[in-house]
């Protein structure tokens, strides 16, 4: 892992085989419209994160019913687009819903292309096969990377790292290299499901971007009473991540996602040890991980919609063997 401090305040990494260098620290999008957020709030968190060295911007196409990526588009003018490494993820598994989803998502964030495009909540083991289906939104992404809507693909999900490494495999068959991937990268996760055991190794092996996200898990974590908040992102740092994603819904969460960046260094086997040790009986069970022991986080489990229509050519087979 290459890293530098080019700015005082922040550190930065490579995003795997890119070539971006892009802060170690990435301002999550879905905190941006929660209740408690005004709108001014919200542009000043995100300007203030770009002015102190936080060049990665977290989104997605449903969070908050679009207006998390309307509130970053406001932020981001004034020049401040020029200075984001800007990402946001879609839902769609058909070309039609993904091509929608992408056009819509650039409307909100008033930009004509993101820097990073991700599809969302990779979550059961066919998702890979409907996104790389000839009717699927692989093609419809490839179509606006083309058009210069979009320069680099990855994915995310929160379940089971044996879905992620489904969905390499199916890429990997299609001829195709994600950019970049997204998963729950925390103190729990060593503990169960564990995506940093499984999935991490064989990013780190193709040398694709690692983006860690619910270090914190929105505070859950904190609620088992065995680790602190500095201690969870020094953690999600010490591994080899390019950048670590954190909710910031006040300007004092943005203030400690600095102090993490100031206060981190290199953890030795035995410090990594010792808070995995404290965190084992806590995250034994996933008790402290529910977006992958439930379906409460699973946006498009709620709104099976937003995927868009199973391939045609399925569907025919259904109507055949019916």
């Amino acid at each position: 892992m290459i890293e530098n401090r080019l700015n005082s305040e922040m550190l930065y990494r490579e995003l795997g085989s890119t070539g971006e260098q892009v802060s170690a620290i990435g301002l999550g999008g879905w905190h941006l419209s929660l209740k408690h957020v005004d709108e001014d709030l919200a542009t000043r968190i995100v300007r203030t994160a770009i002015d102190r060295g936080i060049t990665f911007m977290d989104n997605c196409w449903d969070y908050n019913d679009g207006a998390s990526e309307v509130r970053m588009g406001k932020a981001l003018r004034d020049g401040y687009r020029d200075k984001a490494f800007l990402m946001t993820k879609i839902d769609g598994r058909s070309k039609a819903e993904a091509a929608k989803q992408i056009d819509e998502s650039l409307k909100r964030l008033q930009v004509e292309h993101v820097d990073l495009l991700q599809y969302h909540e990779v979550l059961r083991f066919e998702d890979p096969h409907r996104i790389f289906d000839e009717e699927g939104a692989h093609a419809a992404v490839l179509e606006a990377q083309k058009a210069g809507k979009i320069r680099y693909i990855g994915f995310t999900g929160h379940k089971d790292p044996y879905i992620h490494l489904h969905m390499l495999e199916v890429a990997n068959q299609q001829g195709f290299k994600f950019d970049t991937v997204q998963m729950p990268l925390n103190v729990m996760d060593a503990h169960y499901r564990s995506f940093a055991k499984l999935v991490v190794p064989e990013l780190v092996k193709q040398n694709i971007g690692i983006l860690g996200m619910k270090s914190m898990a929105n505070g859950i974590l904190l609620r088992s009473n065995t680790v602190t908040p500095i201690e969870c992102l020094h953690y999600a740092l010490n591994l080899p991540t390019s950048v670590v994603i954190t909710g910031m819904d006040s300007l004092e969460y943005l203030e400690q996602a600095f102090e993490a960046v100031r206060t981190f260094q290199p953890m030795t086997d035995a410090q990594v040890q010792a808070l995995l040790t404290k965190t084992a009986e806590a995250g034994a069970r996933g008790e402290f991980e529910p977006f992958k022991t439930s379906s409460i986080f699973d946006g498009t489990a709620q709104h099976p919609a937003w995927l868009g229509e199973e391939p045609q050519r399925l569907q025919q087979l259904m109507s055949a063997a019916g």
